[in-house]
């Protein structure tokens, strides 16, 4: 009898403890749909694992399609100052601010493929771009498998059709790019783009094929160009989920720890799965007809034509204060360690 009193006791006397036990909600905010695949299938899932592992001491409030206010090119000082706890953004939308990443969107040096691109991003910046990111503490960071031509009524078959045309461009490297295959870059977010090629505004994208059916821009282009899985990109738009260092500090040692093995490598690896069955699918359900295959002597040209964009970060980035060869030297060295 005594043996059982004791051990209500101590029940009872654990109780306040876990009543006290902190909970946390995360204010996540990203700028694409609910039913784009970032939101549906990583961030959402992501967010209910951590929940699940917490004992539902976790909980995330996601606001997709920049529900608490600003623009694609202000999450990153969203979290920063706390408006939002976490942010999944493109640090490119933010011109400047991430100098050492801009060198992961040069033409022609990461693969196409959301895993392939992904495992030598994660490792440029934990060698190279760490500094990019003071007060914030990275949980992914990735890209988007490599960007392709989508235009409305014109296809891209040679370096000499890019001649003419308006392509929307996602960041300034990605403009430069466009700038030296010899089109006219307009740079703007997904969301966008799909309505200024349909009113004409611009004649086409330079986007990942992820980005595709959330966006429907199927619906208003009729034209794809496609170059091989593994082949460098024409371009990289890199993203990353960033969390806000101050909250992340804050959470008891428990929960910092399961957003610790849930983040890092193995976030952007679930990222990097998703983009690749997403890219998988929409090239799929194309149009008959609509994908255009890039020759190899037209992606020669393209890389010859793209060449000076690397040379000139270089100048740019060195007057900023970074050992701008240094980078491209060292991620040049991560790609072809992973070919």
């Amino acid at each position: 009898m005594k043996t059982y009193a004791l051990a209500a006791l101590c029940v009872a006397l654990s109780l306040p403890v876990l009543a006290q036990a902190e909970t946390v909600t995360l204010k996540v905010a990203h700028f694409l749909p609910a039913n784009s695949n970032a939101h549906a299938n990583v961030i959402k899932p992501w967010c209910e694992q951590l929940s699940a592992e917490s004992a539902g001491r976790i909980t995330c409030q996601i606001y997709p399609s920049m529900q608490l206010g600003g623009t694609p090119a202000t999450l990153a000082d969203m979290a920063r100052n706390g408006v939002a706890d976490i942010v999944w953004t493109a640090p490119g939308y933010s011109a400047g601010k991430f100098p050492r990443v801009e060198a992961l969107e040069l033409p022609f040096v990461l693969p196409y493929g959301g895993q392939r691109g992904n495992a030598i991003i994660w490792d440029y910046f934990e060698q190279y771009a760490q500094d990019d990111f003071k007060g914030f503490k990275v949980l992914a960071l990735f890209g988007d498998g490599g960007m392709d031509v989508h235009t409305r009524d014109k296809p891209i078959r040679s370096l000499e059709d890019f001649k003419g045309l308006k392509l929307r461009a996602s960041s300034r490297t990605a403009a430069k790019t466009l700038e030296s295959l010899g089109a006219s870059p307009v740079s703007m977010p997904p969301a966008q783009m799909t309505e200024a090629i349909a009113k004409g505004v611009v004649d086409g994208a330079l986007a990942t094929w992820e980005v595709v059916a959330p966006t429907k821009l199927d619906e208003v282009t009729n034209y794809h160009s496609l170059l091989g899985e593994g082949q460098p990109a024409i371009g990289y738009t890199v993203l990353g989920m960033l969390m806000n260092k101050r909250k992340y500090d804050s959470l008891p040692a428990d929960l910092k720890e399961i957003v610790e093995r849930n983040s890092g490598k193995v976030l952007s690896e679930r990222f990097g799965k998703a983009w690749d069955e997403e890219i998988a699918k929409t090239q799929k359900a194309a149009k008959e007809g609509s994908i255009v295959a890039l020759d190899a002597g037209t992606y020669e040209a393209m890389q010859r034509a793209a060449a000076p964009v690397a040379e000139q970060w270089i100048e740019e980035a060195n007057g900023r204060g970074l050992d701008a060869q240094a980078l491209v030297t060292g991620l040049r060295r991560l790609a072809a360690q992973k070919r």
